[in-house]
Formats: C-alpha cells, sequence, structure tokens
C-alpha cells in the first residue's frame, strides 16, 4: 500500500475581499510555481479539479475563524490552504501539498538524547492560582548543556511539543484541572516548518485538548526575519487552534503593526521591563502596554519576577499572570503536579 505523500510548505497566501483577491506566492521551481499570482476566486478555482470547485468562495466568506481548505487541482496535485482571518475581510496562511495534512515527518517522533523538560508555572495575580506552565527544554547527560545539532535542527520543536501536550495532559486529569495551558517556544526556523501546525492538529485530537491550550511562544525579532512566511506560518497554527503568545514585547522592535496584522491572544512582557518595575516612566509604558492589551482581547503576563512583593504592584499596572523564580523555577511533570495541588 502506498504511503501518504508528507506535508510540504511551498508558499503562503493571503486574502482580501476588497477587491476579491487571493495572492499566493509560490517559489520557482516548486510543484505549485505556476499558482503564484494575484487571481481572483473564478480565475483560480478554472484550476481545480470540479469537486474542489466552490470551496475557495465558501472558506473566505467574512468571518474570523481558521481557514482549512483542501483542495485538488486539475493536474492532481493536491493542496491545502491552513490559516485565519485577521479581519474580517482579510485572511493570511500557510499553503501546503500533500495527501493528507494530518501527516508529519516521522523524524520528528524520534526521542532526543537526554531531554527532560521542565515546567515554570506562570501564576494568576488574580487570584494566585496556578494557570498554566512554560515548557523548557533540558538536558542532562554529561556534558550536554546544548543538543547535538541534527536534534536540534529537526526534532527539538516536535519532542517539545510532544512532551509538553502529554504532561499536560496528565496534569488536566490528574488535578481536575481543566483549564490549565502550556506554553512551547519556537524559532523562526521552527515557526515555518510545514509539519508543526499538523503535530499540534494531531496531539490536539489525540489527547482531546481544547483549543488554545497548547500555546506558542513568539517572539518578534525572530519572526521579523522573514516576516511574510512568519505571518502566513502563525495563521496556520491559529488554524488548528493553537493560541498564540508574543514573547519577550517590550525589546527590539516591539511594533504595534506586528500585532495590528496577527491576533495573538497573550502578550509577555520582557524582563528587562519588569526588572525596572517601580520607576515612574517604566510603570507608565507597562500600564499603557496592559490596557493596550485588554483592548485588543489579549491578557499579559510578567516575565523574569524575582521578588513576591512585586506581585500586588504587577497587578495594580494592569497585568494578569506573573512567572519567575519568586514563584518557582523549572520543575519537572512530578514536581508540577505537587506545585499544583500544593
Amino acid at each position: 500500500m502506498a504511503l501518504a505523500k508528507p506535508v510540504q510548505a511551498q508558499g503562503s497566501w493571503h486574502w482580501r475581499s476588497e477587491p476579491g483577491r487571493l495572492e499566493i506566492e509560490a517559489p520557482s521551481g516548486t510543484t505549485l510555481s505556476e499558482l503564484g499570482g494575484v487571481w481572483s476566486i473564478d480565475a483560480l478555482e478554472k484550476m481545480l479539479e470540479g469537486l474542489s470547485r466552490g470551496r475557495l468562495g465558501r472558506v473566505f466568506a467574512p468571518g474570523d475563524g481558521p481557514v482549512r481548505c483542501p483542495l485538488r487541482l486539475s493536474n492532481g496535485h493536491d493542496i491545502h490552504l491552513v490559516g485565519a482571518f485577521i479581519s474580517e475581510t482579510e485572511a493570511r496562511g500557510m499553503l501546503l501539498t500533500g495527501e493528507d495534512f494530518p501527516e508529519f515527518d516521522p523524524i520528528d517522533l524520534k526521542p532526543g538524547p537526554d531531554l527532560v523538560p521542565v515546567y515554570q508555572p506562570i501564576i494568576s495575580l488574580r487570584d494566585g492560582r496556578v494557570v498554566g506552565f512554560e515548557a523548557l527544554a533540558r538536558w542532562t547527560g554529561p556534558g550536554l548543556t546544548t543538543p547535538p545539532s541534527r536534534w536540534e535542527d529537526q526534532a527539538l520543536a516536535s519532542n517539545m511539543l510532544i512532551r509538553a501536550a502529554e504532561t499536560l495532559s496528565d496534569l488536566r486529569r490528574e488535578a481536575k484541572r481543566d483549564d490549565l495551558f502550556v506554553h512551547v517556544n519556537l524559532t523562526a526556523r521552527e515557526l515555518t516548518k510545514s509539519t508543526i501546525p499538523a503535530l499540534i492538529d494531531a496531539l490536539t485530537t489525540s489527547y482531546a485538548l481544547p483549543r488554545r491550550a497548547i500555546r506558542i511562544e513568539l517572539t518578534e525579532q525572530a519572526a521579523l526575519r522573514d516576516e511574510a512566511n512568519s505571518l502566513a506560518a502563525a495563521m496556520a497554527l491559529k488554524a488548528v487552534g493553537a493560541g498564540l503568545v508574543l514573547d519577550d514585547f517590550g525589546t527590539g522592535h516591539s511594533s504595534f503593526a506586528w500585532l495590528a496584522d496577527l491576533p495573538f491572544d497573550s502578550l509577555k512582557i520582557d524582563h528587562g521591563l519588569t526588572a525596572r518595575l517601580g520607576q515612574a516612566r517604566t510603570d507608565t509604558i507597562l500600564s499603557t502596554i496592559t490596557l493596550l492589551a485588554s483592548r485588543l482581547g489579549m491578557s499579559t503576563t510578567a516575565e523574569g519576577v524575582e521578588k513576591r512583593e512585586d506581585a500586588g504592584r504587577l497587578r495594580a499596572l494592569g497585568f494578569d499572570n506573573a512567572q519567575g523564580f519568586a514563584f518557582s523555577k523549572g520543575i519537572d511533570a512530578k514536581a508540577a503536579l505537587r506545585f499544583l495541588k500544593g
């Protein structure tokens, strides 16, 4: 029996309902290079196999949800538009090929050497409860402060996602806490890897996790290295139910345009700012950021909090959550369960 072809990234797409055009970027030399350009729905559907026609019009009706649209070209190639609306009239996402979207590269499932993820609690400043954890990669082998380059390049993100999803499922069940979530960091390279949305889709289904239980932390500085593809990839993550967290906000560009382009669920304020808590200008900046985030429907987390007494001040400035050594270092899964129950 022939195996399904694995999913591969073949470009990005950008839909605008006014003037009703779908812009596709497909690198030359790929199987889908002929799709590159700006299309009306009617023109593009002429290139589709008969049963696929009509789907694009339905999926791009004005809305604010995910976009998951499998299509078959008249030449027999299968493609998937995966992304989400960034407004009622505009959507972005990745263009993938492959016979079955949930397939992912088997190499991503190979365990890395001596990886022992730890989980740092994220604390609600409203009531002091643990609301989630950030999964952090750690290695325990002798002399292994960083992973071998092969694994770092090919399987770190996938292994962290798999182990974090498993731990989150266990914690939710054992602590009877259906509201818990987990953060996992992605680099710029990992963000645009086409197998990541498929893996998150499979993990969410396998562990019966709700939308946004797995939340992906993205740093703006990494994403801006390839802004168009990073934006498309982030929308694909949104489409499969991942939450999106803009990490290290307050350093580098901290672009408001990036906030406008992508519906993040949460902001994490860089520890460089929270370390200056109590300075008048810094407090003004922080309170303005939390107000902006609230009006955009995002929660806010202060990172790098080292003093418990800062919790009240952060709450007064509008922060929802806090994370740092003041509450806990990164701990293993068993200790995380004890922390939840304690």
